[in-house]
């Protein structure tokens, strides 16, 4: 059964080829939405462009590295073209980098600001003019927890997250009363391919991308600011509004950072 408001609506996302993005792509198709499929994963895009196809929408395929802005505009610009609109924009895409920072690479903290802020911010950018336009949309960014809770040894991500979160902030602020909504997701542990080198304790156990995919179509639905998923990163996320120490403490005790190995055929 199709949503209201998704059906016949155009979606944009980006990070589309695998985990959150897929599967979010997947549930906004069987809603009734259109889809345009940004990512770097051209044979990955296809097949998924084939089984939103098979649900009766349409799926433009666009290989786009996020990290470039003509890239990102490009992909926009191609996405209007087709579809005459854009309504939802999930802006996606990431790449998980860490590194303590005594050792830390100045050109990994660049990198990561480069596709996990940067990407966002030439979304955004692109697409925001024509919802102006049209008075109408929404923008959902997938923020994660580590936009609200850092975690060692995760600067370059969390620095880049936290920059993500706060630009969203400003956006929604400043786009009240225009008919454009602006989402925010903290997300915990998700079983995609971007921690599957993660081994992660039982407090933070790994969701199912689909689980993140339903709690976005319910957002879409009925817009709301922010989206905490599961119940214990809205827990972890007060303990350090009001007792930093004690989040500090819990973090390590509980080793939420988890343990890193080594990939599979590597």
């Amino acid at each position: 059964m199709t949503n209201p408001k998704i059906h016949a609506k155009i979606a944009l996302v980006t990070g589309a080829s695998s985990g959150i993005g897929r599967a979010t792509a997947l549930a906004l198709a069987q809603n009734g939405a259109h889809l345009a499929l940004a990512s770097r994963n051209l044979p990955a895009m296809q097949e998924l462009a084939s089984q939103i196809q098979a649900l009766g929408q349409e799926a433009l395929v666009l290989p786009t590295d996020v990290a470039c802005r003509d890239q990102v505009e490009s992909a926009v610009r191609q996405a209007i073209d087709r579809f005459g609109r854009l309504d939802i924009v999930f802006s996606n895409a990431g790449q998980y980098l860490r590194s303590p920072i005594a050792e830390m690479d100045c050109a990994t903290l660049e990198r990561s600001i480069a596709v996990n802020f940067y990407s966002h911010v030439y979304l955004v950018k692109a697409a925001l003019p024509h919802l102006l336009e049209q008075n109408s949309g929404h923008f959902l960014f997938n923020a994660t927890m580590d936009a609200k809770k850092g975690l060692v040894p995760d600067a370059p991500y969390v620095s880049a997250k936290f920059a993500l979160a706060g630009f969203a902030e400003v956006l929604r602020q400043e786009l009240r009363g225009t008919g454009i909504h602006v989402t925010s997701l903290f997300v915990g542990r998700v079983d995609t391919p971007l921690i599957e080198n993660l081994r992660v304790p039982w407090i933070s156990a790994k969701i199912p991308a689909e689980t993140v995919a339903r709690a976005t179509i319910k957002a879409i639905q009925r817009p709301r600011p922010e989206v905490f998923l599961p119940p214990q990163v809205l827990l972890l996320h007060y303990i350090n509004v009001f007792a930093p120490s004690l989040s500090d403490w819990a973090t390590n005790a509980l080793h939420l950072q988890g343990w890193e190995i080594e990939k599979k055929g590597g």
